[in-house]
């Protein structure tokens, strides 16, 4: 397929930090009394929005608002340079958005996303960005990304959601932009690849000729 759109989930795609986050999660949860191994993370909650993590590990409780904002406080004084981001990331960005609108669907807060795509030198690029802010059900409900195509449409770029690609690097984010219909390509490396088969294709890493080939290079 001709890419028309491309979106960016956030975390562990565009940004290079799912060990940050698990990290994170695991601090804030030992000093809760619920420690959180990697393979708690990586094989039950990675993926989910921040609000769905505290409540699955934790369960509903009335602090759940205050953990995320101090969650999203400690992720932000780690990658606050913009460094997760690789450059070959940044520079297959900014060639996608030469060539079709591009945005963020992410089950982060506006207020992580934004700082780290403004260190990169890439916020500008992105046409919307979809964070937990913007959604009521995050990933793996399909809001997040029925939310960036009407916003396309209302930026005046209409497009289809079978010609627009996803990425995604979680099992989660898979499923969410494939029950929107979009076309899923999944970075393979915070999950297995058997996580991920439910992609329409796994790549090993997000570069300038990956876009070129689903964009063209015309």
């Amino acid at each position: 397929m001709r890419a028309r759109a491309i979106t960016f989930d956030f975390n562990g795609t565009l940004s290079d930090d799912e060990p940050i986050l698990f990290e994170v999660f695991a601090g804030l949860f030992a000093e809760r009394g619920r420690p959180l191994t990697a393979d708690d993370y990586f094989g039950i909650l990675a993926g989910l929005s921040d609000t769905e993590i505290v409540r699955t590990w934790l369960g509903d409780r009335d602090d759940v608002d205050a953990l995320v904002a101090e969650r999203v406080e400690r992720y932000r004084r780690a990658v606050h340079d913009g460094s997760s981001v690789s450059e070959d990331v940044r520079r297959a960005v900014r060639l996608a958005a030469d060539r079709v609108p591009v945005a963020v669907v992410s089950g982060a807060a506006e207020a992580e996303i934004a700082p780290v795509l403004k260190a990169a030198g890439i916020h500008g690029l992105f046409v919307t960005v979809v964070s937990s802010d913007s959604v009521h059900d995050g990933k793996p409900h399909p809001e997040g990304y029925l939310t960036a195509l009407r916003r396309f449409a209302e930026a005046g770029h209409p497009v289809a959601a079978a010609e627009t690609v996803a990425f995604e690097d979680t099992a989660a984010g898979v499923a969410s932009a494939k029950a929107a219909g979009l076309h899923c390509v999944a970075v393979a490396g915070t999950l297995p690849r058997e996580r991920l088969a439910e992609a329409d294709e796994i790549v090993e890493r997000i570069d300038e000729e990956l876009i070129l080939r689903l964009v063209g290079d015309d």
